[in-house]
């Protein structure tokens, strides 16, 4: 199971400065709308296993090689898309993403100046948004996260930590 969970599970907590006290106080996964374009090219490749027999015999590869390339890039979607993870602590916002090479981007609290919600119509029909985060740094692997669930959840839980640590003002103003 070790090897099956750290391929299918990116493991944020060997990512946590323990030492120094940082906690989660929230782990951010995409939003189930993620996983409707893999799950369409999944039934896409389906139908075309199901015309395979109806297909001349000489060509019969050429579906079946077909469906199984696109089962394949439906099901490499799918475990991208499991493998974002934005997480919030309280002393930083980091990402980890990545199937075969994995990649950390970190920001500080101190470092988020600003924090853009965007919410398309249809995100705010089905519950989620994206963060654009601008910075000291201009360009960073921050910069935006997309589909995430519950944003405006999300956007008052990092206000909150931003707010505890005291790098907005007093507390208590507002």
């Amino acid at each position: 199971m070790g090897l099956l969970a750290s391929v299918t599970e990116p493991d944020i907590r060997r990512h946590l400065l323990r030492e120094e006290g940082e906690v989660v106080v929230d782990e951010v996964r995409k939003h189930p709308v993620v996983y409707v374009r893999p799950a369409l090219e999944g039934f896409a490749a389906l139908l075309l296993l199901v015309a395979f027999p109806f297909v001349d015999l000489d060509l019969a590869w050429f579906p079946f090689l077909l469906a199984g390339g696109i089962a394949a890039h439906a099901g490499w979607l799918a475990l991208q898309a499991r493998m974002d993870v934005f997480v919030i602590t309280n002393m930083r916002v980091f990402r980890v993403h990545g199937v075969l090479a994995r990649q950390l981007a970190t920001m500080p609290l101190a470092r988020i100046l600003d924090i853009t919600v965007e919410k398309p119509l249809i995100g705010r029909i089905l519950g989620y948004g994206h963060f654009v985060f601008e910075s000291a740094a201009q360009e960073q692997g921050l910069r935006d996260i997309r589909h995430v669930g519950q944003p405006d959840a999300r956007d008052l839980a990092i206000q909150r930590v931003v707010q505890r640590a005291g790098l907005r003002g007093p507390r208590g103003a507002g």
